[in-house]
C-alpha cells in the first residue's frame, strides 16, 4: 500500500472495498470470501475496513449497489437514442453480456444472494435491480406492441421474464463451460432466436 492510498476520502475508500470485492469474486467462490482476504487484496488492514463499513453485510450491500447502479446505468447508455424498441432490446442485451464478461464475479453473487434464505439488505437490493430492469423491459416491449414491432396479444411480463432469463442461462452455461468471454459470440444467436420468438402472432 502506498503513502497515497493510506489516506483516500472515505467514499473513494468505500469504493476500492466494493471494487475489491467484485475482483475476488471473479477469482474465487463469494461465499468464502472474507474480510481478511479483502483487506488483503487490498492492501489494508481489517480495521481500517471497518472504519468505513460496520460489518461484512454492510459491504455486501454496497456491493450490490455498486452493481444494480452500474448495471443498470450501461444498459439505459446502450439503449439510449435508438429509435426502434427491439433495437434498443438487443442493445441492453448485448450490453449487459458485455458487462458480464468484465465483471464475472458479479453473476456469482447475484445468484449466491438470491439463494440466500434470509432477507438480507444484499438481497433486497438485487430484488430492486431485477424489478427496476424489468420495468424498463416492460415499457420497450409496450412502446413496440404500439409500434407494431411486436404483436399487439404478446404477454409483455413474460417477454420481460423471457429476455433476463435469457441472459442469466447464457451466463451459467458460460460459468460451466470455464470461457465467461464465449457470451459475445453465442449472445447474438441467443437473442436472434429470442427476437423471432416475440414477434410470431399470438
Amino acid at each position: 500500500m502506498n503513502s497515497h492510498s493510506k489516506h483516500l476520502p472515505a467514499d473513494e475508500r468505500r469504493t476500492l472495498t466494493v471494487e475489491a470485492v467484485v475482483q475476488l469474486a471473479g477469482a474465487s467462490n463469494p461465499s468464502e470470501i472474507t474480510t481478511a482476504a479483502i483487506a488483503q487484496h487490498m492492501g489494508v488492514t481489517q480495521g481500517a475496513l471497518f472504519r468505513h463499513f460496520p460489518s461484512k453485510e454492510a459491504i455486501w450491500q454496497a456491493v450490490m449497489e455498486w452493481v444494480a447502479e452500474r448495471l443498470l446505468k450501461r444498459i439505459d447508455q446502450s439503449a439510449q437514442g435508438i429509435a426502434s424498441p427491439l433495437a434498443a432490446m438487443e442493445a441492453m442485451f448485448m450490453s449487459h453480456v458485455e458487462f458480464v464478461i468484465e465483471h464475472p464475479g458479479v453473476p456469482r453473487m447475484l445468484f449466491g444472494e438470491l439463494q440466500r434464505a434470509e432477507p438480507t439488505p444484499a438481497k433486497r437490493m438485487v430484488q430492486t435491480l431485477l424489478k427496476r430492469y424489468g420495468e424498463r423491459l416492460h415499457r420497450l416491449i409496450e412502446t413496440a406492441k404500439s409500434d407494431g414491432e411486436l404483436p399487439s396479444g404478446l404477454d409483455s411480463e413474460a417477454a420481460a421474464i423471457l429476455f433476463i432469463g435469457t441472459i442469466q442461462g447464457l451466463v451459467m452455461q458460460s460459468l460451466l463451460a470455464g470461457d465467461v468471454a464465449r457470451m459475445r459470440r453465442d449472445a447474438p444467436r441467443v437473442f436472434a432466436i429470442y427476437r423471432n420468438g416475440i414477434r410470431c402472432p399470438q
